[in-house]
């Protein structure tokens, strides 16, 4: 699956008027995105830690706790806002499928949406869990940016890594205990939707987001993130990793071509 396409498809799919006010949008993404393929209930196998409502609508986070089935291994998980411009809000691939992995992301809500979560295992399997998340009314997506864009621009790809343990976590399929840590991530990254506005010139600012994020440990590919607008401005990204880890090495590229680097050594954590 060529996921930068279907976040295409899915973004004129989103932008097209619905037939009626209450129709849902997922059974046009599901198509796009799986086909015919089989989705299985993702009850102990796919957790989502969404709040009731958005207390921020530009900046709310989503955890994904995932277990895979016995004898199967999780490969890649798919968050979608079905409501949101861009649905697809983030994709993670892992390198090497994984029995347990737990993320967390500050994603933009446009407003009330559905939120769908879809693991593949790296047999193919597909298994989803849904939730739902109301929101303040802030239409985040086209909401001004909270800081001058040629500030923003200033220190753009700047990246902070950090370790430790969340207790978000506690209690969730994917229990950290079991050899894992977190490793934290933050962007410094404005992640113009193309729809936001500059409040001096009224010109729309040109749409620029955090594209791909990718992450090595001890030298080898662990995860890749694909990213959309639906990511937060200045987002910070959570992974589960591998509690034996003592180096960290993280590529950001944007939909301008920026690339930007950060490592950490963690022989003295």
């Amino acid at each position: 699956m060529n996921y930068m396409r279907a976040l295409a498809t899915i973004l004129l799919l989103a932008l097209a008027p619905p037939a009626f006010a209450d129709e849902s949008s997922w059974p046009d993404i599901r198509a796009a995105l799986y086909g015919e393929r089989v989705l299985q209930s993702g009850d102990n196998v796919v957790a989502l830690d969404a709040p009731y409502r958005s207390a921020n609508d530009s900046r709310t986070i989503i955890g994904v706790s995932l277990a895979a089935p016995p004898g199967l291994r999780i490969a890649a998980v798919t968050v979608v806002l079905d409501e949101n411009p861009m649905p697809v809000s983030a994709v993670i691939r892992l390198a090497e499928p994984m029995p347990r992995f737990r993320f967390e992301a500050t994603l933009r809500f446009n407003g009330p949406t559905p939120v769908h979560v879809v693991a593949e295992t790296a047999d193919g399997k597909l298994f989803m869990t849904e939730g739902f998340v109301k929101t303040m009314g802030q239409g985040a997506c086209a909401a001004p940016p909270g800081t001058n864009p040629e500030d923003a621009l200033a220190g753009l790809g700047e990246m902070t890594i950090g370790i430790g343990n969340s207790s978000r976590a506690a209690g969730t399929l994917a229990d950290l205990s079991a050899g894992q840590m977190e490793m934290s991530l933050s962007i410094d990254h404005p992640s113009h939707s193309g729809m936001q506005m500059d409040q001096i010139t009224l010109l729309f600012i040109p749409m620029r987001y955090v594209e791909n994020v990718t992450v090595e440990l001890d030298g080898e590919p662990y995860a890749e993130v694909t990213g959309s607008i639906s990511l937060s401005e200045n987002p910070e990204l959570t992974l589960s990793i591998p509690a034996r880890t003592r180096g960290i090495d993280v590529t950001m590229t944007d939909t301008d071509g920026t690339v930007a680097h950060a490592s950490r050594k963690l022989a003295d954590y």
